[in-house]
């Protein structure tokens, strides 16, 4: 049985990321596991390095040093390539990274003795039409959001489920996530908590000007269509936070989620999904609990 090769991505603005990839490699040299990265990272870090396409190639599964940041743009990074991601959270959350620095070495171990299991994360494709032509394509594992710039005006957002026009909605935006974003940006705008496994859209308003606005769930085959109108010249569409495109009143926003494309996630069994949810949540710290009588 051949060893696995295992990536390393890398928060290089991090100094403490760069440090745990330092311990990394110093383990992997006495422990025999040896760590490939891409050419940023070993530039960084003074090591040689795989061409990117070569990278994808090589690599088996990836870890990825850094916070959900950096899980997110590790995710664009691997989409399309069947490269399974663990994350070891050096920020502050940790929902996707989730991995917690202290106990890195023994993790690693656990996955190369092949004591773990693979969750899918399905992702969201958005479209972007003007004129009827589309000017944008692209992929998101947390949320694409639709948002007004700074000045404090309400837009009005047209929602489409599928071919019927389900609300003109007035609002500072919308987002709509993937399961995997509901402990994100959907979760702080008042959406639900929903487990990967569930496959679904999730639809949250940003501060709707109306008392009857409440988050939507949609199904995996749905198409959600969002309609900006109204002269707002100050839109934006995001995607995961970290890219964005300018959008002008009367621009489509067609988003669903892909049939084909998606982002494997290493789970440990020691730390599940609602494990995570205890813990980053702080869920039963408050319970009482009563001994039986006798």
């Amino acid at each position: 049985m051949k060893t696995p090769k295992i990536g390393m991505l890398v928060n290089t603005r991090k100094p403490g990321a760069l440090n745990m990839a330092r311990i990394l490699l110093e383990w992997g040299r006495k422990s025999s596991v040896e760590f490939f990265f891409p050419p940023h990272e070993a530039s960084v870090l003074g090591l040689q390095g795989l061409e990117d396409d070569v990278w994808k190639k090589e690599v088996d599964f990836s870890l990825v040093i850094g916070g959900d940041g950096t899980f997110l743009r590790a995710a664009r990074y691997v989409l399309g390539s069947p490269i399974p991601l663990y994350g070891i959270n050096l920020g502050h959350l940790g929902f996707l990274a989730s991995g917690k620095p202290e106990e890195a070495e023994g993790d690693i171990a656990t996955i190369l003795r092949g004591e773990y299991a693979l969750t899918r994360h399905r992702v969201l494709e958005g479209k972007i039409f003007r004129d009827d032509r589309m000017i944008h394509s692209f992929f998101a594992l947390n949320d694409i959001v639709l948002a007004k710039g700074a000045l404090a005006r309400v837009m009005h957002i047209e929602v489409h489920m599928g071919k019927k026009l389900l609300n003109v909605l007035p609002a500072d935006g919308i987002i709509i996530s993937t399961p995997t974003g509901s402990t994100a940006y959907a979760l702080s705008a008042g959406g639900p908590i929903v487990p990967p496994h569930i496959p679904c859209m999730v639809l949250v308003p940003i501060c709707a000007h109306t008392l009857y606005s409440r988050p939507v769930l949609s199904g995996e085959h749905d198409t959600i269509t969002l309609v900006p109108r109204g002269n707002h010249r100050d839109l934006l569409v995001t995607q995961d936070g970290q890219l964005g495109y300018e959008i002008m009143p009367g621009d489509r926003i067609e988003v669903c989620m892909s049939r084909d494309v998606d982002i494997q996630v290493i789970t440990l069994p020691i730390r599940d999904y609602y494990d995570l949810l205890q813990e980053k949540l702080q869920w039963g710290r408050g319970i009482v609990r009563f001994r039986k009588e006798d």
